[in-house]
């Protein structure tokens, strides 16, 4: 049996717990360090039996793990992902990449110079239903695809989430787009491919807020398939990825979909991955649905099994930096394209 890689977490809030979690669950991994300077980090790892540092420098220096999970604040992604390319530990970064396209590329290109490896902490990507999705429409059971839609609408408490410490959400570096799509783009692009131009308008009617509750999009697939996509976090309903999906067991499931995928030979429900097709030529003749069922796995513990691998060499990251960074950029490109009404063109 091969020897346990050693995993070091920096940062220790919300989601460095999940990982911790999971590290501590996984028989290829063990938990080397936990690199935060709360003192709920330094009792979390005393009662771990494991070191803690307040300095992510120090921590991979003495600690010397064989791999780092950083769920640092956002704007602290490249500094500490470059921390690691020069310690040559092998990193999962969680999402996104940076703050702006720019630095995210300053990282990935200086870890890719320094053959460091980084997987970037889509969780879903791992998530069987997704990859199932996937499966489907590269096969070509669809034909050719020709148009996407979906739907991100879920409701915020407006007590707890958007007072207190949460204030930021409704300032500026908050809002629906920056906070919540970037999952959903990297849904559709790993689904239906690259997207390659985007348009989007953007309102905060809802609740008033200087940020954005709901946006609406068109995007350009490279494959010349087009999309519409609508999100709001001022919505009281059944349609997002957390409510349809029922891999995160905080929320209720309901029976719906939240993604539909269109082709010339079939259609595409997801997560409740359904094919529909007509039996003949046409809308005239029969139509009839099939569908898949997928075993229930954690995405976050398939995930973590995944980096062990990639710490040991064994397989390149499923998404990596630059491919994060391309979802980061389609992100932010809505925000343009919101804000001045073009058609955005990505590189």
């Amino acid at each position: 049996m091969l020897k346990p890689v050693r995993i070091a977490v920096a940062g220790a809030g919300l989601i460095g717990q999940a990982h911790i979690k999971r590290i501590l669950e996984e028989p290829q991994a063990e938990l080397a360090a936990i690199i935060d300077p709360s003192p709920q980090a330094r009792a979390q790892a005393e009662a771990l039996g494991v070191r803690c540092f307040a300095d992510l420098e120090e921590g991979l220096r003495l600690a010397k793990p064989d791999g780092v999970v950083i769920a640092t604040p956002n704007q602290l992604h490249v500094p500490n992902g470059l921390r690691a390319v020069a310690a040559g530990v092998p990193m999962l970064l969680e999402k996104p990449v940076s703050v702006d396209v720019e630095s995210a590329l300053r990282l990935v290109e200086t870890a890719e110079e320094a053959g460091v490896a980084i997987l970037v902490g889509h969780h879903r990507r791992h998530s069987p239903l997704i990859q199932r999705a996937r499966m489907i429409v590269e096969s070509g059971r669809l034909g050719q695809v020709t148009a996407v839609t979906g739907l991100c609408l879920f409701q915020k408490p407006n007590q707890g989430y958007f007072d207190g410490s949460g204030a930021w959400r409704s300032a500026a570096g908050g809002g629906v787009v920056l906070i919540n799509l970037i999952h959903v783009i990297d849904d559709l692009r790993n689904i239906c491919g690259d997207i390659v131009a985007v348009q989007a308008a953007e309102s905060n009617a809802a609740r008033g807020f200087p940020v954005e509750d709901t946006a609406a999009m068109v995007l350009h697939f490279a494959s010349g398939a087009l999309g519409t996509l609508t999100i709001s976090d001022a919505a009281n309903a059944p349609w997002s990825w957390e409510l349809t999906s029922g891999e995160n067991k905080a929320y209720p499931q309901t029976d719906q979909s939240c993604y539909l995928v269109a082709g010339t030979k079939g259609s595409l429900t997801v997560p409740r991955l359904e094919v529909w097709s007509h039996e003949g030529d046409g809308w005239w003749t029969p139509i009839q649905s099939e569908r898949s069922i997928m075993p229930e796995q954690d995405p976050l513990t398939l995930q973590m099994n995944h980096f062990c691998q990639v710490i040991r060499g064994e397989t390149t990251p499923i998404l990596d930096g630059r491919s994060g960074t391309r979802t980061l950029e389609t992100t932010l490109a809505v925000k343009t394209a919101a804000a001045t009404g073009q058609l955005v063109r990505l590189s």
